[in-house]
């Protein structure tokens, strides 16, 4: 989760701070970090050095909190606002959501993959 300044660009926000996997009542913000990064070669160096935090990982949202703090180390950090569906792949449910939303939009799969899935959801609901 990120705290986050405007910019002059409107999509574009500084990021001030960062919080792993923060409890809500203790989110800084409603803006999620959703991995995907470019990153300056600066954070590698800080990553070699940064101790393990929750759950005993190397978390790069530490390095990059070191980054948002010292644009000596590299930084500013900023992010794009993303406007659009998004699923979490690590979610085993979100998982096989992304897979059906994006066969159905295939051209290619889309048109046989969904006349598929109506006959086995009304197949399913019958038994239900």
């Amino acid at each position: 989760c990120a705290a986050v300044e405007a910019t002059a660009e409107g999509d574009v926000v500084r990021i001030s701070g960062l919080v792993e996997k923060p409890d809500p009542a203790d989110a800084p913000s409603n803006y999620a970090i959703i991995g995907r990064y470019v990153l300056d070669p600066h954070v590698f160096d800080i990553l070699r050095k940064t101790e393990p935090g929750r759950g005993g990982e190397i978390q790069l949202t530490d390095a990059l909190q070191q980054l948002a703090d010292d644009e000596r180390a590299g930084g500013p950090v900023h992010g794009v606002v993303f406007q659009g569906r998004r699923y979490d792949t690590g979610d085993r449910g979100d998982y096989l959501r992304a897979i059906v939303r994006l066969a159905c939009e295939r051209e290619d799969l889309g048109p046989d993959f969904r006349t598929w899935l109506r006959s086995y959801v009304a197949e399913e609901m019958q038994q239900s």
